[in-house]
């Protein structure tokens, strides 16, 4: 058979790349404009940089009629993320956290859908101390954002089983061994002296190369049966094999991805799909040479048709698999079964390997904050000054307090009552199933609320659910601002993204599991045509639904909407 010849897309590059090209390796003007007091805002070409760095300037959409009316400049801040790989943060580490978002941030933290820390309201002449303070932690925010390989997710509890512990150490492994190269972080941030261009001394980016990826690249790695990390969204999924309680190895599932563009056909939501499997020890050269695919035929062109899951789909599946074999130099071992069960978290205390006990702590939309009826910073924060095990952000956006010795559980649950700190039962299963990105008054992209309005959106559902006999069915739940897709909405058994202020398209038909896809339903509504079209399906749900059946399959079968059976078919 003859290979079939891989080529890239035409077209001229984006501004994007020509902003990688000259930035020599990341640098740009960064460092001087972040110390230029006249603005709090720095030059649209150095912002495409600074994602890189784990970083985006923002600005408070709240306050922007206002400042405009004042004829002063928006209210600039910084958001900054950290590189945190499976989400598995030391009480040191959280500490630090907390006190650099009340000393530079806006007093919270968020968790993000990606297993880490997101600080918002950083101001410009406060993000070098910031960063070098995360880094004094042994943290850092490299490759948080940009076009790299970003955080490496892996199963949420590695301390859930000796195989959930090894995966853990393999998505570190990933994690560091897929950083760029350049120094331009450490000279920027942390006053590291300036070595490439003096004699003897070429900085190169074996990987990546000098214009990095054509977009984001995501990673994650799933211990069935709990898909928490759900790994078909992601570029690149590896799925756990265990055998005789041994990891023999790791299913491969390529080309995922869940962002769009609203009206535009050509981009949609794709999952992952299996092509193979690999050794433990073959997982870094797995990625490394998918990354290279991605690298050398990637969009450079159109970036919103720049993520791996287009490269895969316009080569073809079975080209990519073909050419990843041959930058590899051996075949992949026909993949091996496995089986899913879910994609949510599992709340409460559970105990694990070694006689240490886990707390998966519910936080409703990732807001670590103090609240009128939780003080949830507070209880969080004293929490971390008596803990001796670690913190596991996870994948919904929740916390596990986890590796907590017999005798500090006690200590540690008195604490929990006495803030009001809750694992989530005394609220209805599909709040616990909720996920919601930032969305407004801070994403620039946003169009409509998200992280604000979901629970209130939810408090008004409840009714409903609880008139049906629904309130402990567990049903996901998912809402975005904008179609960018940071809440992975379009793998909620019900999912809205944001059209216009107070406008969602509302989905429905995803898998409970996480391996299938939503369709639209309705488009461009309102919360009262949410409501009433809820008000009719959920009692459906409830008195026709089969033994065991999921939300997300009924709708399915009673052809409320069609399934999604590829990301192609999104729209259709």
């Amino acid at each position: 058979m003859l290979k079939q010849i891989l080529t890239a897309p035409g077209g001229a590059p984006s501004d994007v790349e020509r902003i990688k090209d000259e930035s020599d390796y990341l640098r740009g003007s960064l460092k001087e404009v972040m110390q230029d007091r006249i603005s709090a805002g720095i030059p649209e070409d150095d912002n495409r940089l600074m994602k890189h760095h784990g970083s985006y300037l923002q600005d408070d959409r709240d306050l922007r009629n206002e400042r405009q009316k004042q004829k002063l400049e928006p209210a600039y801040q910084f958001m900054l993320r950290v590189r945190l790989p499976g989400g598995v943060a030391a009480p040191n580490q959280w500490l630090v956290m907390d006190e650099l978002a009340e000393k530079y941030g806006n007093g919270t933290l968020k968790l993000t859908t990606r297993e880490t820390f997101q600080m918002h309201g950083i101001l410009k002449w406060n993000m070098k101390n910031t960063i070098q303070e995360i880094h004094s932690s042994l943290l850092d925010t490299i490759a948080a954002c940009g076009d790299v390989n970003r955080n490496v997710m892996c199963a949420s509890n590695p301390y859930q089983s000796e195989i959930h512990a090894e995966v853990y150490e393999w998505s570190k492994k990933l994690s560091d061994d897929l950083l760029p190269r350049t120094r331009a972080y450490h000279e920027i941030w942390l006053d590291e002296e300036k070595v490439a261009g003096t004699p003897d001394v070429e900085e190169v980016e074996p990987m990546y190369g000098p214009t990095y990826l054509p977009r984001k690249f995501k990673i994650g790695i799933a211990v069935p049966p709990s898909n928490d990390i759900d790994v078909f969204s992601q570029d690149l999924g590896f799925i756990a094999i265990v055998e005789d309680s041994k990891l023999i190895g790791f299913n491969i599932a390529i080309g995922g991805g869940m962002g769009m563009t609203h009206g535009d056909t050509a981009t949609y939501p794709q999952l992952a799909r299996v092509i193979g499997f690999c050794k433990p020890e073959q997982l870094y050269d797995v990625a490394e040479k998918t990354i290279t695919i991605q690298r050398d035929y990637g969009n450079r062109s159109v970036r919103k048709n720049a993520r791996f899951k287009y490269t895969v789909d316009r080569l073809g599946l079975g080209a990519v698999k073909e050419e990843l074999e041959n930058r590899l130099g051996w075949k992949l071992s026909e993949a091996k079964p496995y089986q899913f069960d879910h994609n949510g978290d599992r709340y409460g205390w559970v105990k694990g390997i070694q006689g240490r006990w886990h707390f998966t702590l519910f936080v409703e939309g990732g807001r670590v904050a103090d609240y009128e009826n939780v003080q949830l910073k507070t209880g969080l924060s004293k929490i971390a000054k008596i803990h001796t095990g670690d913190f596991h952000l996870t994948a919904n956006q929740n916390v596990i307090i986890a590796n907590v010795s017999s005798q500090k559980k006690k200590k540690i649950n008195e604490l929990i009552e006495k803030y009001k700190l809750t694992d989530g039962k005394h609220v209805t299963a599909l709040r616990r199933n909720s996920m919601a990105c930032v969305a407004l008054p801070t994403c620039g992209l946003a169009m409509a609320e998200a992280e604000r309005y979901l629970p209130v959106l939810i408090n008004k559902i409840e009714e409903i659910l609880d008139e049906s006999g629904l309130r402990d069915e567990d049903i996901t739940i998912r809402m975005t601002g904008c179609p960018n897709g940071c809440a992975r909405h379009a793998l909620g058994e019900i999912g809205f993204i944001g059209k216009a202020p107070g406008k969602y398209n509302m989905y429905l038909g995803a898998a409970h599991d996480g391996s299938r896809l939503s369709k639209m339903f309705r488009e461009n509504i309102g919360e009262a045509e949410i409501l009433k079209e809820l008000s009719v399906i959920l009692p459906r749900y409830a008195k026709e639904r089969q033994e065991g059946e999921h939300f997300g399959d009924f709708v399915i079968r009673a052809e409320i909407v069609n399934a999604t059976t590829d990301g192609t078919n999104f729209h259709e």
